[in-house]
């Protein structure tokens, strides 16, 4: 296969990919039938990286896929660089395309003195070049306006109902946001799943403590009814380990989690495979290393919607009609 797609006129379309995720990267590239543009990095012995592209991107519409997991500061550094790259070897356009937007959750400040890091975010990119960014369920639906320039917002939510619907009796389905702040979300994953009701876990969080909350008790008809918990990620697992917990105290009949990246940090393994969850629903926007994994857990895969985003971009197709006009 070819490292390039030829579209209309002189137009081509290049994929490149970090170091962080190269499971994703090549089944979005096997999805789109090319290979991988043929790429040089590592790592000096201080710590810097060195990137650079094995053939020519002039002229091209290259795309930069880079998953921000651990160690999240690397794999964001690198894909800037990529980028910068990109831009000094005279590519047409360039859009960053990153499943999971590293620091999303800090789109606003709680207190005085704090930065606006999802912002930041956007700012380097910008600078560094970038013409467009492609991301899967952002953590705040705003955030797409801290970047000035076009923004390609995509759901996991087709992927995950479709197999959640495999799973519950969707005549007996109550859809649960783990706070009241995901309403919106879950009133969707309900229509998606035959209009059952709506239901809340009513928690509290300390902002001075990252990682913790309280779960308090659950709002809404859950008792003998099977509970489909939906959040936008799962990081150390305790809000969610918690919240499953409540809704089973509730007298939920069974809680199936769904959510789209698995952050999965020391200790969420262990907490999400003792909670009671009868299955933990993720989507590979994040590498899912072995240790990581337990019995309860099914990973989706996210390339196929990904491939079909980035073919919609460089064919100047429409991203929005992808989710029913509604993205």
């Amino acid at each position: 296969m070819s490292s390039t797609i030829a579209g209309n006129g002189e137009k081509s379309l290049v994929l490149a990919s970090g170091r962080a995720h190269p499971e994703l990267a090549n089944d979005v590239a096997r999805e789109l039938g090319i290979d991988l543009l043929p790429t040089t990095a590592y790592d000096f012995a201080n710590g810097e990286i060195y990137v650079r592209f094995g053939e020519s991107v002039r002229g091209a519409d290259v795309f930069i896929l880079q998953s921000h997991t651990a160690p999240i500061n690397q794999w964001i550094m690198e894909q800037l660089l990529m980028v910068d790259a990109a831009k000094r070897a005279s590519a047409r356009t360039i859009t960053v395309v990153q499943p999971f937007y590293g620091y999303a959750r800090q789109d606003k400040k709680h207190r005085g003195r704090e930065p606006i890091s999802a912002r930041l975010m956007s700012d380097l990119f910008t600078a560094a070049g970038a013409d467009r960014l492609m991301s899967v369920d952002l953590h705040a639906a705003q955030t797409q306006g801290f970047f000035d320039g076009p923004v390609d917002h995509l759901w996991a939510m087709p992927i995950l109902t479709e197999y959640v619907k495999t799973r519950v009796d969707t005549s007996n389905v109550t859809v649960v946001s783990p706070d009241a702040g995901r309403i919106r979300v879950a009133e969707q994953w309900a229509a998606k799943l035959g209009g059952g009701p709506l239901a809340f876990v009513h928690k509290t969080r300390d902002i001075t403590r990252p990682n913790q909350a309280v779960a308090n008790r659950v709002v809404g008809e859950v008792e003998g009814r099977d509970c489909v918990l939906v959040d936008d990620l799962i990081d150390t697992g305790g809000t969610i380990a918690e919240a499953v917990r409540v809704i089973l105290e509730a007298g939920a009949k069974s809680v199936v989690v769904a959510a789209t990246h698995g952050v999965l940090s020391d200790p969420a393994a262990q907490r999400l495979s003792e909670c009671g969850a009868s299955e933990v629903v993720i989507t590979d926007t994040l590498p899912i290393a072995a240790d990581k994994r337990f019995p309860q857990l099914t990973v989706l895969s996210i390339a196929p919607l990904v491939a079909r985003a980035i073919r919609e971009v460089f064919d100047d197709g429409s991203v929005t009609s992808l989710f029913d006009g509604n993205s």
